[in-house]
């Protein structure tokens, strides 16, 4: 690690794990805040269904497209950079939001959030990744898991909690003063890390970001505008065919923006397609729930968001004590029965709305759920992290991030598809009935993430020397993992 200009040391991990960690959680948040305030939104701004689906999707819209083309400029233009100008341009656009007099407005500025995050995101994760000593990383991205998950799964409780206390424009003013106070702290903080000094892959950049536009702009049109449709099927089309254009870039281009060694990795492989199907799962009933609670169940916006509490707590309780035991067995363990683990609550909660029980009967497999999560979710960054070298962290961090947005367009797309054939919001018995079906969707993901799972590394082969420095910072050592 490069040491800091004031002090001759790097900095302490546990600053870097804080600031960096900060910037997860406001980005988590702010992708499903929304969730429980949108009637409110369409009360103030008149808007319409269609308008409150762009609210929140605008969001994933723009971090999607433009997450593995702002790792690459992270890399270029110093990750520490990346990171402090995606946290001021963050907090502008929140300010944007809150501001906004009319829904084509709030759209507008939640695009430029997404923008902003995506520069954010691969940055803040890159450079904690760096500063943790592989020895370490189970237990810290255990902690980075446990502050990102508490914040998708309090998402609906924050915002149920302003909208109804407050006004809904305090679930963006609120991320300011958050901001305003990190930015300093990290200006003084963080040391600078840039990656390997390359020609821009000028193509490369703007085949990721089109796939990723075509694809996610799918998904989120398939619910109003329906899978059959020209547009749905030709953005579908055109994301697939500048997907693979990307891919054969990428194999022959003399300096590629992702190198096809990391994706030939069992590794890497594994971590982020049990990444995408958990995150499928995760906000796709996210998203229903905190609809179904509201539409099918009669509790208020507060009322809903409480409920996600028996979820979110064991997030925040598992991660950290997950995160340090695969520093001794290895993720795969922990990636395939966490998600096993998912899936079964999810199964479970799918089961009990079928059979019209109440919220009680579902306590259990909420907790059962949020406990699988939080063992797989630290084992799969981990996982990813480690199979890139220091100079490709940035891509590795950005692809895994993207991988991560397009599997929450992929699980809300899915589920919505399965809502829509089964029930419908004509009635609460109809929503219950949409619900259910969706959910079960939402376990069955969840399995199938379990399954790739077993490609991720077992138990590691020799230890790692200890920290000298004795504050987590030390030189970084490649662990060994045992064979898949």
């Amino acid at each position: 690690m490069t040491p800091s200009a004031a002090t001759g040391r790097p900095p302490a991990l546990r600053w870097v794990l804080a600031l960096t960690a900060v910037a997860g959680l406001v980005v988590a948040l702010d992708q499903l805040v929304v969730a429980t305030a949108l009637d409110t939104i369409r009360r103030d701004l008149g808007a319409s269904m269609a308008d409150l689906e762009w609210t929140v999707n605008a969001f994933g819209l723009g971090f999607a497209a433009l997450l593995i083309p702002a790792a690459e400029l992270g890399d270029r233009i110093g990750r520490k950079r990346a990171y402090l100008s995606g946290l001021l341009l963050f907090a502008a656009a929140s300010a944007g939001c809150a501001l906004a007099p009319t829904t084509g407005v709030l759209i507008g500025a939640r695009a430029v959030q997404g923008a902003a995050a995506a520069l954010l995101s691969p940055a803040a994760l890159a450079l904690l990744t760096e500063a943790t000593p592989p020895r370490r990383r189970g237990a810290v991205m255990g902690v980075y898991a446990a502050v990102t998950g508490l914040a998708v799964v309090g998402g609906p409780l924050v915002g149920g909690a302003v909208a109804q206390g407050l006004a809904w424009q305090w679930i963006f003013w609120i991320n300011v003063p958050v901001i305003a106070v990190v930015v300093p702290l990290a200006h003084a903080v963080l040391t600078e890390h840039t990656g390997r000094p390359t020609p821009p892959d000028v193509p490369g950049i703007a085949l990721a970001a089109t796939s990723m536009f075509a694809l996610v702009w799918a998904l989120v049109r398939s619910g109003s505008a329906g899978w059959g449709s020209a547009e749905v099927l030709g953005t579908l089309v055109a994301g697939g065919v500048a997907l693979a254009a990307f891919a054969v870039r990428q194999a022959t281009a003399a300096h590629p923006m992702l190198p096809t060694r990391l994706l030939r990795q069992p590794a890497f492989a594994a971590g982020n397609l049990s990444a995408l199907l958990l995150t499928a799962s995760l906000f796709g009933t996210v998203f229903f729930l905190a609809q179904y609670l509201q539409v099918a169940l009669g509790h208020s916006p507060l009322g809903a968001g409480l409920r996600f509490l028996p979820w979110t707590a064991t997030l925040f309780l598992i991660a950290p004590v997950a995160g340090r035991l695969q520093d001794r067995i290895g993720p795969r363990a922990l990636i395939c029965a966490g998600l096993l683990l998912q899936g079964a609550g999810m199964l479970w909660i799918g089961a009990n709305a079928h059979q019209h029980q109440g919220y009680g009967a579902s306590v259990a497999a909420l907790v059962l759920s949020g406990a699988g999560t939080s063992m797989a979710m630290p084992a799969q960054q981990t996982t990813v992290m480690t199979a890139a070298p220091p100079a490709l962290m940035g891509k590795a961090a950005g692809t895994f991030t993207t991988v991560r947005q397009l599997g929450g367009a992929l699980g809300i797309a899915v589920m919505a598809a399965v809502f829509g054939s089964v029930g419908g919001e004509a009635s609460p018995a109809a929503f219950t009935d949409g619900f259910s079906a969706a959910v079960t969707a939402a376990g069955a993901l969840a399995l199938v993430g379990a399954a790739f799972g077993l490609l991720a590394p077992g138990r590691r082969r020799a230890a790692v020397p200890d920290d000298p420095a004795g504050d987590g910072t030390g030189h970084a050592v490649q662990e060994e993992l045992g064979a898949h």
